[in-house]
C-alpha cells in the first residue's frame, strides 16, 4: 500500500536532519539512504530535495561544501550544524507528541467515550 505524498511531505525535514547527524552527505546519497532504509517508502526526488537542503541552508541548520569525487567531478556535501541539531531536537519532539496524538486517537484514547 502506498503512503499518503502529505504524510511523507510532513517528515521529510526531519528525516533529512536525522541522516546528516550521522556525517556529512551529498544529495544522492540522502536520496538512496532514505529508499533503502525505509524499504523505498521514502523515495525523494531531486526536485524535493534540494529545496528543502536549500531551505535548510538560508537557516543556517546545514551548510555546504564542495569536494572532489574523482578526477572530473565534484560533489556538493551537506554538514548539519549547532544550530541544525538544535532543530532536529525540536522536530523529534513534535514528531513524538504529533505521533502519539495520532495513535491515541486511532486507538480510541482511553477516557473519550461518546454517550
Amino acid at each position: 500500500m502506498a503512503i499518503d505524498k502529505s504524510l511523507i511531505a510532513g517528515s521529510t525535514a526531519i528525516l533529512v536532519l536525522k541522516l546528516l547527524e550521522e556525517g556529512d552527505l551529498y544529495g544522492y546519497q540522502m536520496i538512496e539512504t532514505l529508499a533503502l532504509r525505509s524499504d523505498d517508502t521514502f523515495q525523494l526526488k531531486a526536485g524535493t530535495l534540494y529545496p528543502l537542503l536549500h531551505s535548510l541552508e538560508a537557516d543556517g541548520a546545514v551548510v555546504s561544501y564542495e569536494q572532489k569525487a574523482d578526477s572530473e567531478r565534484v560533489r556538493k556535501y551537506y554538514h548539519l550544524t549547532e544550530r541544525g541539531k538544535k532543530l532536529l531536537r525540536q522536530k523529534e519532539k513534535e514528531w513524538e507528541q504529533y505521533s502519539s496524538a495520532v495513535n491515541k486517537v486511532l486507538k480510541g484514547g482511553a477516557g473519550y467515550a461518546f454517550s
